[in-house]
């Protein structure tokens, strides 16, 4: 076979469809389950007035405030954008993956976080629209402490899509893409983590518990989150879309622009620490959930291969 007909096979074989199936589903087990951590998470990010207490404290207030089920504010429009996004990033890692297999020179490590990387940019031009749409839905009927956020009331996403084109302009759907793309960083960090600790833990053909997947996967999204937090700040400011730019001119620069003036001015108004507001619910939520959703995939592939007749591991 031709190595074109060979690239081909590779992206559009039944083995990454069963990939990226199985990663989807298993970020919607693990985001349903570890919900109300990302509304806590989220509720700090984006109000300034909201002190950072414990998150057990944040989880609490929202509840007696707003009532249980604001917990779960906003599920279907992240779930719906977490499936997307994860099936799209998963397909993208595992075909290049298949078609790096062969490749000459380069360490595993380093294709890793290459095939990280790219997965990662095709991800976040494909659905941050998703996104923005989601941060707006999910903030619906928050009681702020910060009295100058203003919302616009959206009946649902198809509605929120048309009300952003048009009060807003296209553009607005991909506000926070900037950070987005920076933070591409964080998924292929932790794949790469992920990848070369799951490769010594199944060297000379070890079968690795589900135990030991969900430890893996939750150093490996810890170490990522931390060393990229800031700019996951930001990128919630600028997708909930309350900041309005004073830069000149637009583009990438007045993106770095609106970076730059948004991690000053936090730091500015809650110090350097003020970079870092609700990581400590983002760590709880995000490596839970990271490390839930890795067990939840390996174990729907593993069996979806098994019962296809294929008889493979899963090959890392």
């Amino acid at each position: 076979m031709s190595d074109n007909g060979g690239s081909a096979v590779g992206l559009l074989s039944y083995e990454t469809l069963v990939h990226a199936v199985a990663g989807a589903m298993g970020s919607v087990t693990a985001m349903t389950v570890f919900f109300p951590l990302d509304t806590a998470k989220s509720r700090l990010q984006v109000d300034e007035k909201r002190k950072s207490n414990s998150t057990p404290v944040i989880l609490a207030e929202i509840a007696k405030e707003e009532g249980f089920l604001s917990l779960y504010r906003g599920w279907f429009p992240v779930i719906s954008s977490l499936c997307c996004s994860n099936f799209v990033y998963f397909y993208t890692f595992n075909s290049l993956k298949k078609l790096m297999a062969s490749g000459p020179g380069q360490s595993r490590p380093g294709k890793d976080l290459l095939i990280g990387i790219v997965s990662g940019v095709v991800n976040v031009i494909l659905t941050t629209p998703m996104w923005v749409v989601n941060t707006r839905l999910k903030m619906q009927g928050v009681k702020f402490r910060n009295e100058d956020l203003h919302q616009t009331h959206y009946r649902g996403i198809f509605d929120a899509f048309s009300q952003i084109i048009a009060n807003e302009g296209v553009g607005t759907l991909w506000n926070g893409t900037l950070p987005s793309l920076v933070l591409v960083l964080n998924p292929a960090v932790q794949f790469m983590i992920y990848e070369a600790m799951k490769r010594k833990a199944g060297r000379g053909g070890r079968k690795i518990s589900s135990a030991k997947i969900f430890l893996i996967g939750a150093i490996a999204k810890a170490i990522a989150t931390t060393a990229t937090y800031p700019l996951q700040t930001v990128q919630a400011i600028l997708r909930f879309g309350q900041y309005k730019s004073d830069a000149e001119g637009g583009g990438v620069m007045g993106s770095l622009s609106n970076i730059l003036f948004l991690l000053m001015d936090r730091i500015k108004k809650h110090g350097a620490l003020g970079l870092y507001k609700g990581l400590e619910a983002k760590l709880l939520q995000t490596v839970l959930t990271a490390a839930l959703m890795f067990v939840v995939y390996e174990k729907i592939a593993a069996v979806t291969f098994r019962i296809m007749g294929m008889n493979k591991k899963l090959k890392h």
